[in-house]
């Protein structure tokens, strides 16, 4: 997986696997066959829809919370937010994007 992109503010959940795709490539002018995971999150904040591509057809991964809230960026740019597959694993914990305390990560590096 390339990328995760967030889509601002709220969208109706109703939409299925081509309805989100729509919203991919005309709404964000991204291309929904990357191997990206485009993140989508209801008014309530309360369930996400998660678009990806794999090999042959897509993936809709489904989430709703029975207590709580998403920590969901709220700003209503139109733009999608990158974010990291670290950022998302936070989010789907329940805690904010934006973790002060974490670890920074560490890239690998060849030894010699």
């Amino acid at each position: 997986m390339e990328r995760v992109y967030l889509a601002r503010g709220s969208t109706d959940l109703r939409k299925s696997i081509d309805g989100l795709a729509v919203l991919v490539k005309e709404g964000f002018d991204l291309d929904p066959f990357s191997p990206c995971l485009f993140v989508f999150c209801n008014r309530k904040r309360d369930k996400l829809k998660i678009l990806q591509w794999e090999h042959n057809g897509f993936w809709l991964h489904y989430r709703r919370l029975e207590r709580g809230k998403f920590h969901w960026p709220s700003d209503k740019d139109e733009a999608p937010m990158h974010i990291s597959y670290r950022q998302l694993r936070w989010l789907l914990d329940g805690l904010p994007i934006q973790q002060k305390q974490a670890h920074p990560e560490v890239k690998a590096r060849t030894i010699l």
